[in-house]
């Protein structure tokens, strides 16, 4: 007799449940759920520090910035996650009237750990691009001046610009801004 290993498989609406409660944020990928762990001092000074140049750069030009306890919902893979950067153009559209996850992004942010890494550069991505509104995809790396930049460019097709050194600076193409990567990093600790 073979003895198989099995997951059980929720509904969105028992994640959610689920979620309320809890006192660890998850994310709920295609009805498995996926505890998130704690971040470093440089995953929280990346964060903040991005959300907060584009807060003030966008605040003005009808755009929301959101960090990462807003939960994103992707209807087409129905997957819940907690980007850590989101940019929405015009109106944020929520899921429902509690505005407690959105599914307009048109910029997302991910600051890479060593234990995510693969996951957000893959299949999270994969996930991210289902996502009609999204234009642009950052993935900040922790440990030294280095941007992956994501800009869609057609149906299925995006360009990847790989931003090196403090000199480099991210020039985004929903807004005609720019930050530069000496002063996303200020006070990372390389």
């Amino acid at each position: 007799m073979m003895v198989v290993a099995t997951t059980k498989i929720l509904t969105a609406a028992e994640y959610l449940q689920r979620e309320e409660q809890a006192t660890e944020k998850s994310e709920f990928i295609q009805g498995e759920i996926i505890p998130m762990a704690g971040a470093s001092a440089n995953h929280n000074y990346l964060t903040g520090k991005l959300h907060a140049l584009l807060l003030f750069a966008l605040e003005d030009h009808g755009y929301s910035v959101f960090m990462s306890d807003m939960r994103l919902w992707i209807a087409e893979s129905e997957s819940y996650f907690y980007p850590d950067v989101m940019v929405i153009a015009a109106e944020p559209k929520f899921t429902d009237n509690s505005q407690m996850a959105l599914t307009n992004p048109c910029l997302i942010a991910e600051v890479l750990s060593t234990s995510t890494a693969g996951f957000d550069k893959n299949q999270k991505f994969g996930f991210y691009r289902t996502i009609p509104q999204l234009q642009e995809y950052l993935l900040i790396d922790q440990s030294c001046y280095r941007v992956e930049h994501y800009q869609k460019v057609g149906d299925r097709q995006w360009l990847l610009t790989e931003l090196m050194g403090e000199d480099a600076e991210i020039e985004f193409s929903f807004m005609k801004i720019k930050i530069k990567l000496v002063e996303l990093y200020k006070r990372v600790d390389f």
